[in-house]
């Protein structure tokens, strides 16, 4: 499993996200950073409509779940263990 987090650089909900995420996640679940500006193609496949958005992926890249907006470390970690 991996977190895909979609992201653009000129969103402020985004930055906020990225800086929890940095600061306080500890666990062991890979996170892959996709700038939907320069990945189109990835959101597209993603069905990404607004941002920021955290999709939690299988081995294969089959979606398990997503959540949009900000969000403090708590449910960060509610969102994985779903």
């Amino acid at each position: 499993m991996k977190v895909l987090k979609f992201y653009a650089t000129w969103c402020g909900p985004c930055k906020a996200l990225s800086t929890t995420i940095e600061k306080y996640y500890k666990g062991d679940v890979p996170i892959e950073d996709i700038d939907i500006d320069a990945n189109l193609d990835m959101a597209r496949k993603y069905n990404i409509r607004s941002v920021p958005v955290v999709v939690l992926v299988d081995e294969n890249g089959n979606e398990l779940r997503r959540k949009s907006g900000a969000m403090m470390i708590d449910g960060f970690e509610e969102f994985l263990k779903g």
